[in-house]
């Protein structure tokens, strides 16, 4: 196990809860969240709220816990972290666009 690569994740954890939480909040009056969206851009399905912005964090602790804890190095935990952050700010920004639209 590399300390940094644990460094890394539980910074990267910290920052995708955060994320999560502040949208819960602005996105509060919204029931349901987009999760995916078809190629003309319609919301082709929906998750609960709690569910859909605990998704990438919870897939993002597996997998970046699992690397860290098995001996990865630091570049390729922080690698995945940058990924795993890049989609949760591009899946908020698209339910954002959506909720904006008013075709939730």
């Amino acid at each position: 196990m590399h300390p940094a690569s644990l460094v890394i994740a539980t910074a990267a954890l910290a920052l995708l809860a955060a994320l999560s939480l502040a949208a819960n909040r602005r996105l509060r009056h919204l029931g349901r969240l987009p999760m995916h969206w078809g190629l003309a851009g319609q919301v082709t399905w929906t998750a609960p709220r709690p569910l859909a912005l605990a998704l990438v964090p919870i897939l993002a602790a597996i997998m970046l816990l699992a690397s860290a804890l098995s001996g990865a190095p630091p570049l390729m935990t922080a690698l995945m972290a940058l990924a795993l952050i890049a989609a949760h700010l591009a899946h908020l920004w698209l339910i954002r666009r959506t909720a904006l639209r008013g075709t939730p």
